[in-house]
């Protein structure tokens, strides 16, 4: 199973990004997708999760701001970010996990700053 993500990048405060998750591989049907962040000095923490059939959650400080969405078709899962602040700075991963075990993206960095 192999996870490629993609869509970090510079930008201000009060922007917004979207990233992006594409898993390949063989992989079950049920599967939870989910994202997690780590700042620098920081222990890595869970962003946001999808399990498939609907439910998702989401890490307090990111509730209305964040939306975690994915295209099972495509084995892909989003993370839409906005009103962003510097606070959100980190190294976003994806986390894939299923019967067959729990796999990780190689992280994209996402830094808010002006």
């Amino acid at each position: 199973v192999q996870l490629v993500e993609s869509g970090g990048g510079l930008v201000q405060p009060g922007g917004s990004l979207r990233l992006s998750c594409a898993v390949s591989g063989t992989i079950f049907s049920i599967n939870t997708m989910g994202w997690y962040r780590q700042a620098p000095g920081k222990q890595r923490e869970l962003v946001a999760a999808s399990i498939t059939g609907g439910s998702t959650n989401y890490e307090d400080s990111v509730k209305g701001r964040f939306t975690i969405s994915r295209d099972n078709a495509k084995n892909t899962v989003y993370l839409q970010m906005n009103s962003l602040n510097p606070e959100d700075t980190a190294v976003y991963y994806c986390l894939f996990r299923d019967q067959g075990g729990s796999y990780w993206g190689q992280g994209t960095q996402v830094t808010v700053s002006s």
